[in-house]
């Protein structure tokens, strides 16, 4: 078979072939034989291109046996992907497969519609209606477990179906199933479909269609339908209401409750027992008592159903009617109490079975709550006691079980007289059973408070003694069993007597044994539990020599301990010890023995305390720790150049990192605490700038206003009295030719000589009587015009001189801002920054405002003297004008 082999091995014996090839053949030939055919491969391969819908369609139509019950199972996952396609594809499909397949497809159908229902995936009631007929055509299955199956299914249906459909498609054919023709199968499942359906109807319905329905099937030839009528007939009592459940419902209850069969007259008695709330109290006192009494004399004798389910119910009939029961009466039910207690026990001829007398006990241990709150207190030794007593002491486990869980209850009942269960206790404490004691630890912390807050102090002194030896053997008992989650309870419970019993009893007591469990047992939660409580005593504990006692236990045998296992515990504790103590105390005797631990030899204690660093750094605060804080990042900066340990250095880095963030993370919050503060003075002095500023804007506008009107009128007058101007210079000249021409006043006398020098280069050639003339007409000319300009001049001056007064203002007013910005500046220097950055954009906006005046007046000062440059230019020429005229007239 391996040829490669048969060279390389060794020569068997010549008989046949090596004995390790035959285990090799051996081994392949179940292999080969379980290999799927090519034609078989064939019928298994499905299209990887179809999409959920059209696989399943396709493997519900071709596929084997084994697929279409994995399409079936998986049919809930295709409805929420896509229901529409799913039913209308693949539902149609599992009908058909439905028809004649086996119970496996049955069971898978039943379970996927089933949980269809539940999960409330159908939104459309058309969906949850073609369920419904597929439930309906296998509900009489001729298989009990398939047909109880689809039964589960249908009633999950009725709760997402329409009144009409269920009126319709389900009940109706109740009808003709009720009837004794059908087969028993068919019977309970109408039973149980009139429990479920009286719940959707009204109390009317009900009433006339079917309590009538009801009636019958409770009145069946075979006992399990009508113990099956006579369960669901609690529902359908809380559907019509208490008035006729008292016409209708409870003679028929009392009718069944006397029914031949056991099993009837049980479920009878326990559908009268819960319809107990509803009931008022005549009815408890007319009906209700008469059968407990009845059951209870009927119970002592045969039945042992009754007396099953009356213990178990007697705590409940004895509260809810104890209002109803005279004296005789409870002290009747008080004896049953006590027989039942010891039920099976008692060495009887007709003893019942081993179980049912275990349970009966069992029940009454769940009933003594109940039954301590209906005696009273002061009968308490005398008419319970006795019972509690014995069934602490039971010989069956599964008893002494129960009475140690239902144990705190009572003892919250007796309050003040806890002492007369001390006994009791006890006995649950030194019991042999582990079950017992597992029990008692889930509420022991609830007992011993009661215990050993409420008992009488006289008494209480005399018998703590034997309470806390019971419990220090309790704990040995556990510690040296297997069952290290119970130990782990227990010390946790235990850690409640740090409030309870005095520091120095509980130091001499307890802790001792709690420090040994911390450095000598294997089982770590066991070891994280103990020095739990360990801190919960060390806290606790009043005495500083005590305390300080413990410390150095805990510093001696595990931080400097010589076993690396004691070291990693105290590093636990450390961690624990975060959780329990105060900062301040953990700093003081806790940090600094932890850091010491960066020399540690063992690589695992490193690296424990590296992942224990953050919670170290959480516990400081600056400034008050800065030296532990610095003594913890000389611990980490060793570690981040001395260690060699991949995972401790890893863990360090990680450490670093997540500081360093912190480190940026309080830069960022400092800095928003400084923008908010900032913001707040901002918004403080905001308010006496803005009003500052609303004051320079109303200066601004006046002084604004004022000399927009002063340049309006000045431009105005300009303007209009360019006209008035000519005509004044004309009759200034002719005034002045009319008249005297010696009397003008010589001005400028540079300007004849000028034009003098220009007539005469000007080649005329006119005599010396002309020129004179000739200049004395030009200078008279040249007053005349030259008067107007100068006017325009002085306007345009005192324009200028206005705008600096304006000028000045305003200069005045931001020396007097800048000076008490100034003094703003020597109180707050945040302040000041924030005043000069507005008052340089105030300076800004000051200086724009003014280039914008300057620029405007003087864009007004070149355009009034182009207009004024014109009229000299017109005036001269009109002189030359006039003068060649009257040198022509001449």
């Amino acid at each position: 078979m391996f040829p490669g082999r048969m060279t390389l091995s060794p020569p068997g014996p010549p008989g046949g072939p090596p004995e390790e090839l035959q285990e090799l053949a051996f081994i392949e030939r179940p292999i080969r034989r379980s290999l799927k055919t090519a034609e078989e491969i064939d019928q298994l391969t499905v299209d990887e291109d179809l999409n959920d819908v059209e696989r399943a369609v396709y493997l519900l139509s071709v596929g084997q046996e084994v697929q279409r019950a994995s399409v079936i199972s998986n049919l809930p996952s295709l409805v929420r992907q896509n229901p529409a396609e799913t039913f209308r594809r693949v539902v149609p499909k599992v009908r058909e497969v439905l028809n004649g397949a086996g119970a496996e497809i049955q069971l898978a159908a039943a379970t996927s519609f089933l949980t269809i229902l539940q999960d409330d995936i159908i939104l459309i009631h058309t969906h949850t209606y073609s369920i419904l007929k597929t439930v309906l055509l296998h509900l009489n299955h001729r298989d009990t477990v398939v047909s109880s199956a689809w039964l589960e299914t249908l009633l999950s249906a009725i709760n997402a179906l329409p009144k009409e459909t269920i009126k319709q498609e389900v009940l109706n054919p109740l009808l003709y199933q009720s009837q004794l023709s059908h087969s028993l199968q068919a019977r309970l499942a109408a039973c149980r479909i009139l429990g479920k359906a009286s719940c959707k109807f009204d109390s009317l319905i009900v009433k006339k269609e079917l309590l009538p329905l009801a009636r019958s099937l409770s009145r069946d030839t075979e006992s399990e339908v009508r113990v099956c009528m006579c369960r669901q007939l609690e529902s359908m009592a809380r559907a019509i209401g208490m008035d006729d459940t008292r016409t209708e419902l409870l003679p028929e209850l009392l009718e069944l409750a006397g029914d031949e069969e056991s099993r009837v007259r049980l479920a009878a008695f326990d559908s009268i027992i819960s319809l107990m709330e509803m009931m008022d109290g005549d009815d408890r006192l007319h009906l209700l008592v008469p059968l407990v009494m009845s059951a209870c004399d009927v119970s002592s004798q045969v039945d042992e159903g009754i007396m099953v389910s009356l213990s178990f119910q007697f705590g409940k009939l004895c509260s809810g009617l104890a209002g109803s029961l005279s004296e005789e009466q409870k002290r009747l039910l008080l004896q049953k109490f006590q027989v039942l207690c010891i039920t099976g026990l008692q060495t009887e001829e007709n003893q019942m079975d081993v179980g049912e007398s275990t349970l009966i006990r069992c029940n009454c241990c769940y009933n003594l709550p109940a039954m301590v709150a209906f005696v009273d207190p002061a009968h308490f030794l005398c008419d319970i006691h006795p019972s509690l007593s014995g069934l602490c002491s039971d010989p069956e486990v599964s008893v002494r079980r129960s009475v140690a869980a239902s144990f705190h209850q009572v003892v919250k009942l007796l309050e003040s007289n806890v002492h007369v269960v001390h006994k009791e206790l006890l006995l649950l404490l030194q019991d042999s059973a582990l079950e017992v004691l597992d029990a008692l630890m889930n509420h022991l912390d609830e007992t011993l408070e009661v215990v050993l807050s409420r008992g009488d102090n006289l008494i209480l002194d005399n018998k703590l003694p034997e309470l806390l030896s019971a419990l220090l053997s309790a704990e040995q008992k556990v510690g040296s069993s297997l069952r290290w989650r119970l130990h782990e309870k227990l010390l946790h419970r235990y850690s409640c007597l740090s409030r309870l019993l005095p520091g120095e009893l509980l130091h001499q007591t307890f802790s001792a044994r709690i420090f040994i469990i911390l450095t000598t047992n294997k089982v770590l939660p066991v070891q994280k539990e103990a020095a739990r409580t360990f801190c919960t005593f060390l806290r606790y504990n009043r005495k500083q020599e005590q305390r300080q006692e413990m410390m150095e236990r805990l510093i001696q045998d595990l931080a400097q301990g010589r076993s690396y296992w004691n070291r990693l515990r105290f590093l636990d504790v450390c961690e624990i010890a975060t959780e329990i103590f105060s900062r301040k105390y953990f700093n003081k005797h806790f940090l600094i023995p932890a850091l010491e631990l960066v020399h540690d030899p063992v690589a695992n204690v490193r690296y424990k305390l590296c992942q224990l660093l953050p919670r170290l750094r959480s516990s400081l605060r600056l400034p008050a720790d800065k030296l532990l804080l610095q003594k913890l990042d000389f611990c980490v900066q060793k570690f981040l150049c001395r260690e060699k340990d991949k995972d401790v250095v890893a863990m360090i880095r990680k450490f670093h990192k997540r500081h360093e963030w912190d480190l940026l993370d309080q830069k960022k919050e400092k800095e928003e605490m400084l923008l908010l503060e900032m913001l707040e003075r901002q918004q403080s002095d905001g308010k006496l700038n803005s009003d500052k500023h609303e004051e320079r804007k109303r200066r601004d506008s006046k002084t604004s206003l004022s000399s927009a009107k002063s340049m309006s009128v000045s431009s105005s007058t300009g303007s209009s009295s360019s006209g008035k101007e000519t005509r004044k210079a004309k009759l200034s000249r002719s005034r002045s030719l009319s008249s005297q021409p010696t009397s003008s006043k010589p001005v400028n006398s540079d300007r004849p000589l000028k034009v003098k020098d220009l007539s005469g280069s000007s080649g005329l050639g006119k005599s010396t009587r002309d020129d004179s003339v000739r200049t004395a007409h030009f200078t008279l000319t040249t007053q005349s015009t030259s008067s107007m300009p100068v006017l325009i001049r002085s306007k345009t001056t005192s324009l200028l001189d206005h705008a600096s007064l304006l000028e000045q203002r305003e200069h005045r007013t931001s020396t007097l801002d800048h000076r008490t910005g100034n003094r703003d500046q020597r109180n707050h220097m945040m302040e000041h920054r924030t005043s000069s950055l507005e008052e340089r954009e105030h300076r800004t906006s000051t200086l724009d405002h003014r280039d914008h005046r300057t620029s405007t007046l003087g864009q007004r000062s070149k355009t009034m003297e182009r207009g004024s440059g014109m009229k000299d230019s017109q005036s001269r020429k009109l002189s030359m004008n006039r003068k060649s005229n009257s040198l022509q007239s001449e």
